[in-house]
């Protein structure tokens, strides 16, 4: 362990707040489609907006964890992503613990070097909670623009349940906004201070175009890729992207996501929610044989 991870350790004990967690089912219930694999549709420009914060930026960009990064195995690392958010939002309290000992294995070793151009830390909680907030933002952002908008009282009821998307790392309870109107002051604090340099518009742009997989899988789903990735992204993070759009395009793209949203509906829920219950049934069969959960 470095001694920049010990020192986070230690100065980020957290109490386990966590709510009563609901199942894929009830969660289904509530918030009818709130666990589609549609979300895989934002997927791309959740990453984005993660990485516009510099440090995170950096962070990824720099990692020496290759067996996480998706640029090396971009199928482990979409398992692991929708595994902790399974976790988060549906793992018991020692599914979580379980999970964040995992993750603490991995992060120690994403912290910043003298040569790096901007100072971080994976444990640090500040930067998790952006990661967080933009991993709830994503939520609910993808399901209004794919199903339907959510009614203030249904928003408050799911950022009830959100919170463990941060707490179950490093971000403490007492750092998680309050309520709607606190994170909406944080998400557009977080907003101005979002920063995108050349180094890493060239790491995110070869994400969005999908060239970390084979040159047919780009060929094919690369320009589509390009195009859904900058519809879920706000102007001024396509502007820094310099990613072209326009109203023709968004009315392209609204079409696109509803009939996907259209569609998805047709289907049985485990069938919908199998980006999040396959993940789940895996950690839960890793946890049990005590095999590695990353």
């Amino acid at each position: 362990m470095t001694a920049q991870a010990s020192a986070f350790d230690k100065k980020n004990r957290l109490e386990n707040q966590w709510p009563a967690p609901l199942s894929a089912k009830e969660l289904d219930r509530t918030f009818p489609g709130i666990l589609d694999s549609t979300v895989m549709l934002s997927a791309g420009a959740n990453i984005i907006m993660q990485l516009a914060l510099p440090a995170v930026g950096y962070g990824v960009a720099e990692s020496r964890v290759k067996s996480g990064s998706v640029l090396h195995r971009p199928f482990k690392r979409t398992r692991t992503t929708f595994t902790y958010l399974a976790v988060a939002m549906m793992g018991t309290n020692e599914e979580k613990l379980a999970y964040r000992k995992a993750v603490n294995g991995a992060h120690r070793q994403v912290y910043s070097t003298d040569s790096s151009p901007v100072e971080y830390n994976a444990f640090d909680p500040e930067l998790q909670m952006w990661v967080a907030a933009c991993l709830y933002w994503g939520f609910v952002d993808t399901y209004q623009k794919v199903n339907r908008p959510l009614s203030h009282a249904e928003q408050e009821a799911f950022y009830r349940l959100s919170h463990p998307l941060g707490t179950t790392l490093q971000v403490r309870q007492d750092m998680w906004p309050k309520d709607l109107d606190g994170f909406e002051a944080y998400w557009q604090n977080g907003l101005k201070h979002l920063s995108i340099d050349e180094r890493v518009r060239e790491f995110l742009m070869i994400i969005a175009d999908l060239k970390f997989l084979s040159p047919v899988s780009q060929f094919l789903f690369g320009r589509f890729n390009r195009f859904i990735t900058t519809g879920f992204l706000p102007q001024e993070l396509r502007d820094q992207m310099q990613l072209e759009w326009n109203d023709d395009k968004q009315r392209k793209f609204e079409r696109f996501v509803r009939m996907a949203g259209r569609i998805s509906r047709l289907f049985p829920r485990p069938i919908r929610q199998a980006a999040y219950l396959l993940p789940l049934w895996d950690f839960r069969r890793r946890l049990k044989k005590g095999k590695p959960l990353i």
